[in-house]
C-alpha cells in the first residue's frame, strides 16, 4: 500500500485537517475536496468505520481521539452518528466503505477535485 500524502503540511496541521474532514464526512455523508485530501481521508474514514463496527469502549475512545464533537442534530454528535447510524450500515461489509468520484478541476487554481462519500 502506498504511503499517505503529507499534503504539504506539518504533522499537527495535517492531523487537524484530517480530523475536520472526517468529522464533516460523518455529518454530511459526502464532501467535495481535492483528490489528494480525499485519498488521505479515505484511509482514515475506513479505519473509523472499522472501529465503529467493533462497538467497544476502547474503540469509542480511540475514535473519539480523531472525530470532533460537533453536533449533528438534537443532542447527537458526530461520534454518536458514526457508531449508531453509519456502522450498522456496513455490518456485513469487510472494507471499502467510501468511494472517491473525480470531478472537474477547481476554477481558481485548476486543482483536481473529487467527491468522497460513504457507499
Amino acid at each position: 500500500m502506498a504511503t499517505p500524502s503529507k499534503l504539504r503540511r506539518t504533522t499537527d496541521q495535517r492531523k487537524a485537517l484530517l480530523r475536520d474532514l472526517i468529522t464533516d464526512l460523518i455529518i454530511n455523508d459526502r464532501i467535495m475536496t481535492t483528490e489528494a485530501k480525499a485519498k488521505s481521508l479515505q484511509r482514515l474514514a475506513d479505519e473509523m468505520v472499522t472501529l465503529a463496527k467493533e462497538n467497544t469502549l476502547a474503540s469509542r475512545r480511540k475514535a473519539a481521539q480523531t472525530v470532533r464533537f460537533e453536533e449533528v442534530k438534537d443532542g447527537q454528535n458526530a461520534l454518536q452518528k458514526l457508531f449508531n447510524e453509519i456502522a450498522p450500515r456496513y455490518a456485513d461489509r469487510n472494507g471499502g466503505y467510501t468511494r472517491i468520484i473525480k470531478t472537474v478541476p477547481r476554477r481558481g487554481d485548476a486543482a483536481p477535485m473529487a467527491i468522497i462519500e460513504f457507499i
